[in-house]
């Protein structure tokens, strides 16, 4: 019987990385995964203590994986050098470290932002991190998600908030479209790549929940609403008032705000919907969550966790 292929993740503490080291874990996988602080026990998981800029935990991490999962990144930051920080140097420090360590499989968790990155800071250091993973010389495969959501998302939780009061906030554009997928669709979608495949190699693929054109701004609302059971009212909101509560986020809840300047620009944009010509071969995945049940699930978890 082959024996399972060792991982090293990168993020496995955080939103993604925690639902893929579960379901990693169930599948039999050992798990080497890198965090910042003390962590419990686990069967077969190994945890590192370190971060993207410790060499010297990245190759602990790396050594003797047969795979690395990099999902570890900045999303949020107050200025350009934090994002570099995270995207673009701490990527490169973990594809130098599986390199050294002899580790061949790189799959890179990007983002649909990596797509147009003059939008953001974020988006150009996403471009970035893509570029230096592509040229790596490592057997790579990129996926870039759309909008995440499921149990645990801290970043959606104030759309579900706003939709208990009645209404939530959109970009200017109501009408302007989204790719949205659930995390244990996306954990999937990564554990599907580990192995390596000739239709895998050296491909970036985009992934969704499979909704022909995406949603409107308007529709993810309502289904939103539907799942906290209230009829809500979608408002377009104007750029410079998005801008005005970036700031006003950032005055309150400072480096823990989730309306960031940054996010404005790449917010209002019309069309985050992915290529339906990146997806992955339909053979080897498919999304099993239907979105709406998604958020009624998502929405039963918040409230289960005294989020909501």
């Amino acid at each position: 019987m082959r024996t399972k292929q060792t991982l090293a993740i990168t993020g496995a503490t955080g939103f993604v990385g925690g639902h893929l080291l579960n379901l990693a874990v169930r599948a039999g996988f050992p798990v080497r995964a890198l965090t910042r602080q003390t962590q419990d026990d686990r069967p077969n998981v190994t945890w590192v203590r370190g971060a993207l800029d410790n060499p010297a935990s990245l190759s602990a991490l790396c050594t003797g994986a047969d795979v690395v999962i990099h999902i570890a990144g900045v999303v949020n930051a107050p200025t350009r050098e934090g994002f570099e920080a995270g995207n673009v140097t701490g990527t490169l420090a973990v594809v130098e470290s599986a390199k050294k360590a002899g580790c061949m499989r790189f799959i890179h968790v990007s983002s649909l932002a990596a797509t147009l990155p003059k939008l953001s800071i974020y988006g150009d250091t996403k471009a970035k991190a893509e570029k230096i993973v592509a040229t790596s010389g490592l057997d790579w495969t990129i996926i870039r998600p759309p909008w995440v959501y499921g149990p645990g998302d801290a970043d959606t939780l104030d759309m579900f908030k706003s939709a208990k009061m009645g209404f939530i906030p959109l970009p200017p554009n109501a009408d302007g479209r989204l790719s949205a997928i659930h995390v244990d669709d996306l954990s999937r979608a990564l554990m599907t790549i580990i192995p390596v495949h000739e239709d895998l190699t050296a491909q970036i693929f985009e992934v969704d929940d499979g909704q022909n054109g995406g949603w409107t701004q308007t529709s993810f609302a309502k289904a939103i609403g539907w799942a906290v059971g209230k009829r809500i009212k979608p408002v377009a909101t104007p750029k410079f008032i998005l801008k005005l509560g970036a700031k006003t986020d950032r005055l309150f809840r400072r480096d823990k705000a989730k309306l960031t300047e940054d996010r404005v620009s790449y917010f209002c944009h019309d069309d985050w919907t992915i290529d339906p010509a990146k997806r992955l071969p339909p053979e080897l995945w498919m999304p099993q969550i239907e979105t709406r049940q998604g958020l009624k699930d998502t929405a039963k978890w918040y409230r289960q966790n005294d989020w909501l």
